[in-house]
């Protein structure tokens, strides 16, 4: 017969109690950077107007933070391993809700955009320090039993705070758009309190931390987005454009080389010999070029050419998410009976699909002309990014949590900046050329209509382009022909997107498929 204690069964609720406030301690904490990462993207013409920030400063306040994510992930799972996680954790929380608070600070004026740009990069700095902690922390709370349904609440609901962002970033910029970072705030100050009740752990392992290659990774990152992105106000001819480019690749190349060798590295790049491994990431990469860039991309269309509030271009972006949310659920049963390639294959086609239908019906000017084509879209992400993340984190052999979350997010967050800058040079192109034809059309000798268009198309909000510097008859012809301009700038991204989620598709039905077996999932616990 089995004697319990009665300090044995008075600690058992208390350790209960223990992991589910861990859980939604963690939770809080990264509920501010998946909110941020689609709320900016409502405010950022209201933005860029009070701040006088160029169409390119308007994608490098949603990059700047994209590009800092992908650059410290790697770095922030491999210190939540070394350092400890609770300590990550706390720091990332309070880096996060400073820099957020000092965003809302931005002054008006020429220093505006250096100020914004600088301390939307803390933030994603930050957000990479929190997250792969937040998650170390909730797989050492609960026993191996009952991890996977945590993790299934951790990353599910950390995704739907995502379609929260669009409404929420709405209504907090009709009062005003610096509230949308000063929400995190009281958020934080959550996250703290639960964090120190919860009693977290905070063992850490004593190893080397790989600076070097820290260092390469992200001045890889940052130096090939750059260029990307400023090839649409330097031009593909400018010399800076390819350095940027060029340099950024050459340095991604010596990341991985220095990682093979050194004893102790940052990532380990030998875990992409895995074929499910390597597969999942690529789909993950190709797929977010698509996922975050759609709703800057979007907003901006929304407002510009449909005419819409900041509050109804947050509605607009639910359409996304009401085709998105169901599809994550089905997708994640597809996972546990089936393995991941099925719910890939599926995402690829419907994302294919969806995103080529939308651009096909973006120019109808009207939501009831395309809210099907958004929601066949938005579903075939929702089959993608679930099954592809969770079979990651199951097929990657002897790497911890942080690191394999550090590597997953790496790859999800540089694909989503470099979206933004190839699609962001894409969009400006078009709009220029569009433009110039409706200066001209209009009146406007060519020789002039070409440098007014590229100055109009820079502006990054609609007051600036409506008239193109041009007065009376003309400007208001050219005022009339902006929204469709637009429009078609616009469903050049789109087909983009299309594209990138072809490649997707692609490459999903190169996984070789099944369940990850139980010797595959070699991933240990970081230190928690």
């Amino acid at each position: 017969m089995t004697v319990t204690s009665s300090a044995g069964r008075a600690a058992a609720p208390a350790i209960a109690r223990s992991k589910w406030l861990a859980l939604t301690a963690m939770l809080f904490a990264v509920a501010m950077t998946f909110i941020d990462q689609t709320i900016v993207a409502i405010a950022t013409p209201d933005i860029a107007q009070e701040l006088s920030l160029t169409r390119t400063g308007s994608q490098w306040v949603v990059n700047a933070y994209l590009v800092a994510l992908a650059a410290g992930f790697a770095l922030g799972g491999r210190l939540a391993d070394v350092v400890g996680s609770k300590r990550m954790v706390l720091l990332g929380i309070v880096g996060f809700a400073a820099s957020s608070a000092l965003c809302g600070a931005t002054p008006t004026g020429s220093a505006a955009t250096t100020w914004m740009i600088v301390f939307r990069a803390l933030q994603g700095f930050s957000a990479a320090a929190m997250i792969p902690a937040a998650l170390a922390v909730v797989v050492a709370a609960f026993p191996l039993a009952e991890r996977g349904k945590a993790l299934a609440i951790f990353f599910g609901v950390s995704g739907g705070l995502t379609a929260i962002g669009p409404i929420a970033g709405g209504f907090l910029t009709q009062w005003t758009w610096r509230a949308i970072f000063w929400i995190n705030i009281p958020v934080a100050l959550v996250a703290v309190v639960l964090a120190l009740m919860s009693r977290l752990n905070n063992l850490g392992r004593r190893e080397r931390i790989d600076v070097p290659g820290a260092v390469l990774v992200a001045l890889g990152m940052g130096l090939s987005v750059l260029g990307l992105q400023q090839a649409a106000s330097w031009g593909w001819a400018d010399a800076r454009t390819w350095a940027c480019i060029a340099g950024g690749l050459v340095l991604l190349v010596a990341f991985v080389l220095f990682e093979l060798r050194t004893a102790h590295p940052l990532i380990q790049v030998r875990i992409f010999r895995g074929r499910a491994f390597l597969v999942d990431n690529v789909v993950l990469f190709f797929s977010m070029i698509a996922f975050v860039p759609v709703f800057f991309f979007a907003s901006v269309y929304s407002q510009v050419s449909l005419g819409y509030s900041a509050n109804n271009a947050g509605l607009y972006l639910l359409t996304f998410f009401s085709g998105f949310a169901p599809a994550a659920q089905i997708a994640g049963r597809i996972l546990d009976e089936r393995g991941a390639k099925p719910a890939l294959v599926i995402g690829g086609v419907l994302g294919t699909a969806g995103f080529a239908l939308w651009a096909w019906r973006l120019t109808d000017l009207g939501l009831g002309s395309q809210w099907w084509a958004i929601v066949l879209a938005g579903a075939g992400i929702g089959f993608i990014l679930g099954p592809s993340s969770t079979d990651a984190v199951n097929r990657a052999l002897n790497a911890s949590y942080g690191e394999v979350t550090g590597i997953s997010q790496t790859v999800r967050n540089y694909g989503s900046a470099l979206g933004l800058a190839v699609l962001g040079t894409l969009l400006t192109h078009v709009f220029t050329q569009r433009l110039t034809s409706t200066f001209v059309a209009a009146g406007v000798p060519a020789d002039v209509a070409g440098p007014m268009a590229a100055q109009a198309a820079a502006r990054g909000n609609e007051s600036g382009a409506q008239s193109g510097g041009a007065g009376g008859a003309i400007g208001e012809r050219i005022a009339a022909a902006v929204p469709m301009d637009f429009a078609v700038a616009t469903r050049a991204v789109l087909i983009g997107m299309a594209v990138v989620l072809l490649v997707t598709l692609v490459a999903a039905l190169a996984h070789p498929g099944g369940k990850a077996q139980a010797d595959d999932a070699g991933v240990v616990p970081a230190g928690g």
